[in-house]
This record gives C-alpha cells, structure tokens and sequence, in this order.
C-alpha cells in the first residue's frame, strides 16, 4: 500500500459515491488506475464495505448508551448470537479489563432505554451484569483510518 492508496481511501471515507473519473481527477490519475487500484483493495479485504450514515436523532432515537456486560462464558455462543440478532444493539465488542463486552445501543427516551436494559439486555443468555453508562454528546465521530494508517 503506497501513498496513493493512502490518499484514494481518504477520499472514499469521505465520500464513497464520488465516481471514478471525480477520484481520478481528486487524484491527479487517469480512470482505468484509480478503477484497478479501488478494485484491488477491494479484493485484499481493505475496502470492505461502502455505507451510508444515518443519524440516529433523525430516526427518533433520543438516546445512546454504551452497555458494560459480564456474562457467564459458557453461554458465550448463546449471548453473541443474540446479540447479532437484537435490533436495538448497533454495535458489539469482546473486551478485556472489567467487562466481558460493550454494547453500544439506541433507544427512544430514557424510559425506553430502561426497559431495553432490564427487560431486554439484562435477560440475554448468560448475562451476569451490566453496568450503563448513556452518551451526552459525541466529541468525535470517524477518525480516518488512511490517514491513522499514515501516522505509523
């Protein structure tokens, strides 16, 4: 991965509809190497999906909160599975330290959130604990990977 590859990323984490012959030209390229080098990554697994953002306000989603979750590891298979399949757990990672996993999650209103926490979350397979902690305000939203990948 050259500097270029770098610099095409950057481009498409911004915007991932800009055409090829926009990337070209953004790029100081000809179409038919940008299309090639996009296609590679693509093929490597670097370029792995192309998505739209939608902001979960405008969806009526007031409230987010990150979910701690100590659960008992012989139900490790059960909860992950019902994690994938829960609708309102937007994301999901394995931790080290205090909790087991991380659950970043969206509801309504408080009083939704509450009952996504009790009634919902707190009853998935294994669950030992939760520990809530909800989102006031984002500081900061999609570092660039390219350009974190420059950095080192």
């Amino acid at each position: 991965m050259d500097r270029v590859d770098l610099a095409l990323m950057r481009v498409l984490e911004k915007d991932a509809r800009i055409s090829f012959t926009e990337l070209a030209e953004r790029l100081g390229l000809s179409k038919t190497p940008v299309w090639k080098r996009v296609k590679a990554l693509e093929a490597e697994g670097v370029i792995t999906d192309y998505i739209a953002r939608l902001d979960p306000k405008e969806l009526g989603f007031g409230l987010e909160a990150f979910i701690a979750v100590t659960i008992d590891f012989k139900a490790a298979e059960e909860f992950e599975a019902a994690v994938l399949a829960h609708p309102s757990v937007w994301r999901c990672h394995a931790m080290t330290g205090d909790a087991d996993y991380s659950l970043h999650v969206l509801a309504r209103d408080m009083e939704d959130m509450d009952r996504l926490i009790r009634r919902e979350i707190a009853r998935l397979p294994g669950v030992d604990r939760t520990k809530s902690s909800v989102i006031t305000r984002a500081v900061k939203r999609g570092q660039s990977l390219a350009e974190l990948a420059e950095r080192r």
